[in-house]
């Protein structure tokens, strides 16, 4: 496997179709592979360690192109959490998080 980024350009995208672009690319790649995530939406530079946190990719860094563009890295894994192909940002039912709440009890 060569470490030469796969290249996706998410231009001036804003964040909600920056995540279904690079969703659909993550989802037809192999695991390991390194992607690059070129995007000048400012808010890029906390959700995509955030979708990554969220879907179980591996967030490795960021840095920017020599056009000064910003860039994100990150690298697929074998069995990322289930998302909601049309909603990324959406883990679906089934690998949803227990339930943080605590039930009362009477005494």
């Amino acid at each position: 496997m060569t470490d030469a980024p796969e290249l996706v350009d998410g231009g001036a995208r804003a964040c909600g179709e920056l995540l279904l672009v690079l969703a659909a690319r993550a989802r037809v790649l192999e695991a390991g592979t390194h992607i690059r995530l070129v995007a000048t939406d400012p808010a890029a530079a906390i959700d995509l360690p955030a979708w990554c946190h969220h879907t179980g990719h591996a967030y490795v860094g960021s840095g920017h192109q020599d056009d000064g563009r910003p860039h994100y890295d990150m690298r697929t894994v074998a069995k990322p959490h289930d998302i909601e192909p049309d909603l990324p940002w959406r883990l679906k039912p089934s690998h949803s998080a227990p339930s943080t709440t605590r039930e009362e009890t009477s005494p």
